[in-house]
């Protein structure tokens, strides 16, 4: 039994029954509400993941879950069949997932402290990275370069696949970065757990600014539609909002969210939403309305979701 705490400050703690509570108050707020399956000195929470740039999914595309609790990665047929299990091995605690257009599958093995990478057909490698704590969030963007949420270090890291190099990307005021999302430009969205907002890191190198919303509680995964709106899983408000390319914040009509982790879209109008602490995976229109279930067999804290592009699948 795990319990989730607030204190006057603000800050949460979650904890196993019996079990102390990590007395570093900073950490207490930075491992969250969102996973709550174990003590915070142990493991880290869930990250979202983005739709990858390098092409679309087809509503017949399966859709990849993180089962954190499982320490698996499960593939779910949307349109139906049966539920798989990923080969990986080794995973702890894994959190974001990404796929790329050669049918390779990125999954941050939370943790580990590290990226693993799974080709089509099998092979298991990991993505060179250096000095990672707790990574969540992962995007790619069309050159082949891979982001990582490296939240314990407060920090978003940019990896060559070609060649292994590692930057850091120049952002400011993080505190446990989660999601993270790109779009067509170049530009970086990031989720800043702890500061309660969304930022945008700009393609160009120009800097960094806040994403205008109101009333953003502990945002977890973001997902970006064609059109330019984002989403944002809002997890300590049991919500998913939609901010509109042009501005403007709305609510996405669900029913009984609890702490919605990861979010991924199919690009033929269906929002997918991991609903972290009841164990399943939901599917709504992305301007809300017809909610469903997922088909899924013994998830636990499903975290991170993503499609892979048209015509890959590990």
């Amino acid at each position: 039994m795990v319990g989730r705490t607030r204190a006057g400050s603000g800050t949460v703690t979650l904890a196993p029954a019996r079990a102390k509570v990590c007395p570093s108050r900073r950490w207490g707020r930075r491992l969250v509400a969102a996973v709550g399956l174990v003590a915070l000195c142990t493991l880290p929470t869930t990250a979202g993941a983005t739709p990858p740039q390098d092409g679309r999914p087809s509503t017949h595309a399966p859709l990849y879950v993180s089962d954190y609790g499982n320490n698996r990665v499960v593939r779910l047929p949307v349109r139906g069949g049966d539920q798989m299990s990923v080969p990986f091995e080794g995973l702890v605690r894994p959190t974001g997932i990404v796929g790329d257009a050669a049918g390779r599958l990125y999954v941050s093995d939370t943790g580990n402290n590290r990226v693993v990478r799974l080709a089509e057909g099998g092979g298991q490698t990991t993505v060179p990275t250096d000095g990672l704590s707790r990574p969540l969030g992962l995007a790619l963007d069309r050159a082949g370069s891979l982001y990582v949420a490296d939240s314990f270090n407060d920090r978003i890291v940019k990896v060559s696949v070609a060649d292994g190099t590692q930057t850091t990307v120049p952002t400011s005021g993080l505190l446990h970065p989660w999601g993270l999302a790109l779009d067509e430009a170049g530009n970086l969205y990031v989720s800043d757990f702890v500061n309660d907002r969304v930022v945008k890191v700009a393609g160009d190198g120009s800097g960094q600014s806040t994403i205008a919303t109101v009333g953003l509680s502990q945002p977890t995964g973001l997902a970006l539609g064609a059109a330019g709106d984002l989403y944002i899983a809002d997890s300590g408000n049991n919500r998913v909002v939609r901010i509109a390319r042009g501005g403007g914040q709305t609510t996405v009509p669900t029913s009984g969210l609890s702490s919605p982790l990861g979010l991924a879209l199919d690009g033929c109008g269906s929002l997918y939403i991991a609903d972290g602490f009841n164990n399943r995976v939901v599917r709504v229109r992305e301007t809300g309305g017809g909610q469903t279930t997922l088909p899924a067999t013994g998830l636990n804290t499903p975290t991170g979701l993503a499609f892979a592009p048209t015509g890959t699948r590990p």
